[in-house]
């Protein structure tokens, strides 16, 4: 995955994802989701839920956020 990725871009995308986690555990939950992207519909949350979150544990590490975006 990140081995795909040019260094800049994937140090752009390590920044972003820190600036959404902002409890620092190193996922992204829906509610930072929220908290970030405030006018984010519901059911684009759902949709990504479906999409993005390949272990469906409720929140998205750095490599799905990764696969997700890039």
């Amino acid at each position: 995955m990140s081995a795909e990725l040019p260094d800049g871009q994937l140090a752009k995308l390590k920044s972003v994802f820190a600036s959404i986690d902002t409890d620092g555990d190193g996922y992204i939950s829906e509610a930072e989701l929220k908290g970030h992207f405030p006018d984010l519909p519901e059911e684009a949350l759902g949709a990504m839920s479906q999409e993005a979150d390949s272990d469906q544990d409720g929140r998205y590490s750095l490599e799905e956020f990764i696969r997700t975006v890039s």
